[in-house]
């Protein structure tokens, strides 16, 4: 019982660091242009992050729960060499300032200690394929939409003058923001939720088939707006000023293309990073003015550090199960 409310506790850690470190997906573009202040930003970015309790499904949740390696092996041990393996490379990319996954990060910390107590057979290869896949699949999207709704912006508003469109999309920009931080809330707060809910489970306290409790998902979405609120100053200037420039019109298109990418990804229970997602956006965004306005080198290390994610975390996670599973 005890070891439960530690690894509770430490999913709410988890979710709080995790909105600390994707604050700046949510308000980098919008701090960038100068449309709003760090601070106030932040405030509409964790305001959005919990409002997206009352709008999505849980169906992400369930896919952390259920669909990464099979509940049936799962343990608190397990659980708890993930979340510590999570935290720790979460709050190391923060140091260092690079935008990596924190979903991204949760699956391979149970990818690698479930492996480490039962084998590679407690695996769910389909599920992990597909989590896998969109490390690729979300930043391509998030930039193929991001460049049209550019484009698109461009020949409507080509006829006005410079300045009036700049004045415009420091107005629309804010409901951009506030819609890619409601999808940021949407996605990432499920995660969390879908392990407390395995917890419950493995310990007999709630049953396979049962529903998510109403505590377990304010708490879950409490904790990452809260985490939001504190931020993480590094990553937004990562993503915000080293990738590309962006004038107002773009932060609003790459905002509303990673917005777009998240409610779908979420709609079909896909558990996306938002890091992938609004960086891919930004330098669709940047793109559509030329190759040479995306600085590529910088995007080189931020793609390194996607892929590392997952077998990193793994490894850590495998060291701190047979630390843990020798202690307890």
């Amino acid at each position: 019982m005890n070891f439960l409310y530690v690894v509770i506790a430490l999913v709410l850690i988890f979710d709080f660091i995790n909105g600390f470190h994707d604050s700046a997906n949510s308000i980098a573009t919008i701090v960038s242009t100068r449309v709003l202040s760090p601070f106030i930003a932040v405030l509409f970015a964790a305001f959005f992050n919990f409002v997206a309790f009352w709008v999505f499904s849980l169906k992400v949740a369930t896919t952390i729960g259920k669909g990464v390696v099979n509940p049936d092996i799962l343990n608190l041990t397990v659980i708890g060499s993930a979340l510590l393996a999570a935290i720790i490379w979460n709050l190391l990319t923060w140091w260092w300032g690079l935008p990596s996954s924190s979903s991204h990060t949760l699956v391979g910390g149970l990818i690698g200690a479930a492996v480490v107590s039962s084998g590679f057979g407690a695996v769910i290869i389909s599920g992990v394929v597909k989590i896998v896949l969109f490390i690729f699949i979300a930043p391509f999207i998030g930039l193929i939409l991001s460049f049209t709704i550019s484009t698109i912006v461009l020949n409507i508003f080509r006829k006005v003058p410079p300045q009036k469109v700049d004045k415009y999309f420091r107005t629309i920009q804010i409901f951009s923001a506030s819609a890619f931080s409601l999808g940021h809330g949407g996605n990432d707060a499920q995660k969390s939720m879908g392990i407390i809910w395995v917890a419950l489970i493995v310990t007999g306290h709630v049953a396979k088939d049962a529903p998510i409790d109403m505590w377990i998902v304010i708490s879950c979405y409490g904790a990452i707006s809260l985490g939001t609120l504190f931020g993480g100053w590094k990553i937004v200037k990562t993503m915000g000023q080293k990738i590309t420039k962006l004038k107002p019109f773009e932060g609003f298109c790459a905002e509303t293309a990673g917005a777009l990418t998240l409610v779908g990804a979420t709609e079909f229970g896909i558990p996306v990073s938002t890091t992938h997602t609004i960086t891919g956006a930004i330098m669709g965004a940047g793109a559509r003015r030329g190759l040479s306005a995306v600085r590529w080198g910088v995007t080189r290390n931020i793609f390194w550090a996607w892929i590392l994610t997952i077998p990193v975390s793994a490894l850590i996670s495998a060291i701190i199960y047979l630390i843990l599973n020798f202690i307890l």
